[in-house]
């Protein structure tokens, strides 16, 4: 029996010989990813370019596994790749925001905003970067949540790396009453600094009263500590100043409103 004037056993010998071209290479590319991935991490090349690097030896190799595929049929590849090469324009016009993607990831990789493991805020999301790929990158939330952001995003918008440098400065503002001495609620924060082993001695600290709120006294307080010890400073400091206040009697206020009634 014939179809379109080819036997039905040679359609179905093309059909299996384009699953096994599949198969192997489907295979052989995982292959080759893994060993090159393997490569580059005792090559110690940079994890940002590494990801990046194999996701578009990744996209080639699959070109290439396509074509192969494409020639067991007959199909004459290099007229393909004629015609795609003449319909690249009107592809490219299609394609056009991912082509901005792509550029702007070789951008990220060629500056470097920030590296693989930073904690940062693109495109409106905070996460620590997983991977920058070639089209998107791949964020993890703090509550474990994989974000896709889109390269163009990051690279139109502001990059805000919070783990770019060592040492970060934790600014909290603490309200008290009017009634509250400015020296002793001073001497009170300055101990819980002093004591807290974690903020570094060799950085200025500052505790100053910053304003007259309508309903508190605020206190400006800045330290210093290792990026990595930020948020332990954080809420230790929040917690240690409510219990000193506790115990000096130093009373923190909350909105209240008197109303006057006139007979």
């Amino acid at each position: 029996m014939y179809i379109g004037g080819v036997a039905i056993s040679a359609i179905f010998f093309m059909i299996l010989r384009a699953l096994i071209i599949f198969v192997v290479g489907k295979y052989l590319i995982g292959a080759m990813i893994k060993q090159l991935s393997k490569i580059l991490q005792k090559k110690s090349v940079d994890p940002m370019l590494q990801g990046f690097s194999i996701s578009i030896i990744r996209v080639l190799l699959i070109f290439v596994l396509i074509m192969a595929i494409l020639q067991t049929f007959g199909v004459e590849t290099t007229s393909l790749i004629a015609v795609l090469g003449a319909a690249s324009l009107a592809v490219g016009l299609a394609l056009q925001g991912n082509l901005s993607n792509l550029a702007s990831g070789v951008m990220l990789v060629a500056l470097k905003p920030f590296n693989v493991g930073d904690f940062t805020e693109v495109g409106g999301v905070s996460g620590t970067i997983v991977e920058i790929g070639i089209f998107h990158s791949t964020l993890k939330t703090v509550d474990n949540k994989k974000i896709l952001v889109p390269n163009s995003s990051i690279t139109a918008g502001t990059i805000t790396n919070f783990t770019a440098y060592s040492e970060r400065r934790v600014d909290l503002k603490i309200g008290v009453s009017y009634d509250s001495d400015i020296e002793h609620v001073k001497r009170a924060i300055r101990e819980v600094i002093d004591a807290h082993e974690l903020i570094l001695a060799d950085r200025p600290v500052l505790v100053r009263m910053g304003e007259m709120a309508d309903s508190s006294i605020n206190f400006t307080v800045r330290v210093w500590t290792y990026t990595e010890n930020y948020w332990d400073v954080f809420y230790d400091l929040n917690e240690n100043i409510k219990k000193k206040f506790d115990e000096e009697n130093i009373l923190i206020p909350y909105p209240h409103v008197t109303v006057a009634i006139e007979k």
